[in-house]
């Protein structure tokens, strides 16, 4: 006689670990909402600013601030020179044209650079890299007296490509570190089908590494993009009226009498906006970029 044992049911494998994973899903909402916290947090400040831009001076200078206090554009009209005061457009054109022509130069060279150091190594290629990086150590005040009595003697003082060259040669070690590590990920094998199909250096640069490291180079762009925007030392002391920028023109809101905050956040605003719309519009580029090489 045989017996027969009816067959357990095992447990739903779920069961076991729902616990887990709602502990998980917590821990998922609260570094969300953490991370929530943190931006605007960062962003905050950039609210204010902007909240103060519309409000009268009288009700900028209030303390505690007031949130509820009527908006205007009278900072805004006097940024813009309605009332008489100095035109913010050369200004604003000279930062545009010294950060546009210093960015192209910087890929123009850093291109290049970075494909020999990356794809095609020269020898103790370490040490060429550490001597770009060594370039950025000296504090930019430390050779402004040099710089200032280079351009008085060569008659360049006042002159937007002197700023130019300076923020070319001032971006190129970062950007040549940046797309070192962006065009080391470029597939080897692609570039030599190029080259035995008859291709040369300049066609490979422009048609194969280009289009395949195009992220990283938008992030490079971008970069130097912004640090030449922002510069405000060497556009201070080595400009005069003509090749003012935006960001000397910025200080001039300063004074030492009578009220300027909300006159000086709106000059902020307006002078931020180009670096927002740049960095907006190159966003995906930007993440992209910067995640190459992250992951092998």
């Amino acid at each position: 006689m045989t017996t027969t044992t009816a067959p357990v049911k095992a447990a739903p494998a779920t069961t076991a670990y729902a616990p887990a994973t709602r502990r998980a899903r917590r821990r998922s909402a609260g570094l969300g909402l953490l991370a929530w916290v943190v931006g605007l947090g960062f962003c905050l400040p950039a609210l204010w600013m902007l909240l103060t831009s519309f409000h009268s001076e009288t009700d900028a200078a209030t303390n505690p601030p007031s949130f509820t206090a009527p908006l205007t554009l009278d900072s805004y009209k006097v940024f813009f020179g309605s009332d008489g005061g100095a035109s913010p457009w050369p200004p604003l054109i000279n930062s545009l044209t010294a950060s546009l022509f210093s960015t192209l130069f910087v890929l123009l060279l850093a291109l290049p650079a970075a494909y020999a150091l990356s794809i095609k190594p020269v020898r103790k290629w370490t040490d060429v890299m550490f001597f770009f990086l060594s370039t950025k150590m000296l504090p930019v005040v430390a050779g402004l007296l040099p710089i200032y009595l280079f351009a008085k003697n060569v008659g360049m003082l006042d002159n937007i490509w002197l700023l130019v060259i300076l923020y070319t040669s001032m971006n190129l070690p970062i950007a040549v570190w940046m797309m070192q590590s962006f065009l080391a990920d470029v597939p080897v094998s692609i570039i030599e089908a190029a080259q035995m199909d008859g291709a040369r250096l300049p066609t490979v640069l422009a048609r194969v590494v280009a289009p395949v490291a195009a992220p990283g180079i938008a992030a490079t762009a971008l970069i130097c993009f912004i640090f030449s925007w922002n510069e405000l030392l060497f556009a201070r002391v080595l400009t005069g009226v003509t090749a003012q920028t935006a960001p000397v023109f910025l200080t001039g809101f300063v004074t030492s009498q009578g009220l300027f905050l909300a006159q000086l956040c709106a000059a902020a605003v307006v002078v931020s906006l180009p670096v927002l719309a740049a960095g907006f519009a190159a966003q995906d580029k930007l993440v992209q970029g910067l995640s190459l090489g992250a992951v092998k």
